[in-house]
């Protein structure tokens, strides 16, 4: 091989990489946009993980009114300890089909001759979801049968202030809470903010 041919190679390799400045440079100019972007991003990111818990227990509702409806039976969304429905809604919460059209039954669930419907897993640790009500049940018709009109309240914890919550109107029909008055935290649709206390 010819030296020449042999200088062009060594050149080439001394062209690709970085010098330990370039290095320095970069990593202290990561740092910096780490050290901005860093507290916005933890805000983005449990702001993200209550849109997804409140759009989750949104179609969670919505799927036990609508098979209340297609099933002509009543449907039960509770959180069941062993078979019977608990009043920590923090839990996993379930959806099933009642085998009977009586009150007296709504709030057990039974393997034998029920239908369990859907599933939700328990909520981050540390997170808060409250219900105003002790059980959800709705009729064939699509309305409430138990409970009357109920708030869900989801908050975060050590913020507060992204706290959103689902409402459930007699008449069945669910509403996610919205920043009305653009405060920068969600309100329920008479006015009041949404909190866990």
């Amino acid at each position: 091989m010819s030296k020449l041919y042999i200088k062009k190679i060594q050149n080439k390799k001394r062209v690709k990489g970085f010098t330990i400045t370039e290095l320095l440079i970069g990593i202290a100019i990561v740092g910096i946009l780490t050290a901005i972007a860093g507290p916005s991003l933890g805000q983005f990111i449990v702001q993200s993980r209550v849109d997804n818990e409140i759009s989750e227990l949104h179609r969670l509702i919505l799927s036990a009114r609508n098979s209340a409806i297609n099933s002509g039976r009543n449907v039960t969304l509770c959180p069941l300890s062993g078979t019977s429905c608990s009043t920590n809604w923090q839990n996993e919460l379930s959806v099933f089909i009642n085998s009977d059209n009586t009150l007296a039954n709504n709030n057990t669930f039974v393997s034998a001759n029920e239908e369990l419907i859907k599933v939700k897993g328990n909520i981050s640790t540390g997170d808060t979801l409250q219900f105003s009500q002790n059980i959800i049940v709705f009729a064939p018709t699509g309305r409430l049968v138990a409970g009357g009109n109920g708030n869900f309240s989801y908050c975060p914890q050590d913020n507060n202030d992204l706290s959103r919550g689902v409402e459930i109107s007699l008449s069945g029909r669910v509403y996610a809470t919205s920043d009305t008055d653009n405060d920068g935290k969600d309100e329920n649709r008479n006015g009041t903010e949404v909190s866990c206390n």
